[in-house]
């Protein structure tokens, strides 16, 4: 194991036990997921909503190897009204670098009529899309009318199968956009280096899904 590869692992678990989000846990899992493969970058994104009385926090991290983008999404959920019974959900994906289409990112800067090279974004969303698959979102369709109960057959959205973090200054800290700033150039060095597979039109399998991803567990492309 070189330095850089021990100290990327430690920086990764010390991000890991900064976020406070069962971090025992998700370490275990995002370094089985990665197989024993050595870390290059990673991003820790941890999100909190507030429903009501209740407060749902899901954890996103990245990881990139030389081979493979490994990602691992945990959510957490309380099955009482104390809290005191709790269940976590997590799914694992590692997608070979060579799948991966396009790294896109957006910025949002305050105030762009005064802007100095020093100055930091406020938000930075990274957008990564590697499958070209496709998820279709269906339900049932209305119209304007309350009082109408007539059948209006189903609406839809197709959404790019991919993943997108959002991370703000304000919210995560002028570091967290950085370091997604950083994971995506690391991820871009490594994508553009890696030669893309021939395919061939055996094997190129088009395919829909219905519902979210939440249900699946660890796997590779």
């Amino acid at each position: 194991m070189s330095h850089s590869s021990t100290t990327e692992r430690r920086s990764l678990d010390e991000d890991l036990n900064r976020a406070g989000f069962y971090p025992v846990m998700v370490a275990d899992v995002v370094h089985d997921a990665l197989d024993e493969r050595e870390p290059l970058s990673h991003v820790v994104h941890l999100e909190t909503h507030f429903d009501r009385n209740e407060v749902h926090r899901h954890i996103t991290v990245l990881v990139l190897t030389e081979d493979m983008l490994v990602i691992t999404h945990v959510d957490d959920q309380q099955l009482d009204d104390a809290g005191q019974q709790m269940v976590a959900q997590i799914s694992t994906e590692s997608v070979p670098v060579s799948q991966i289409r396009s790294v896109v990112l957006s910025y949002i800067y305050a105030q762009p009529q005064d802007y100095k090279p020093s100055d930091q974004a406020r938000e930075l969303t990274l957008a990564i899309a590697w499958s070209g698959g496709q998820r279709l979102d269906m339900g049932p369709a209305g119209c304007a009318d309350p009082q109408c109960d007539a059948d209006h057959g189903y609406t839809g959205n197709i959404v790019q199968e991919d993943i997108v973090l959002r991370v703000s200054a304000e919210a995560d800290g002028a570091q967290a956009v950085q370091n997604a700033k950083s994971f995506a150039r690391a991820l871009r060095k490594v994508n553009t280096s890696t030669p893309v597979p021939v395919r061939t039109a055996e094997t190129v399998q088009p395919r829909q899904r219905l519902g979210t991803r939440l249900a699946r567990g660890h796997h590779q492309r």
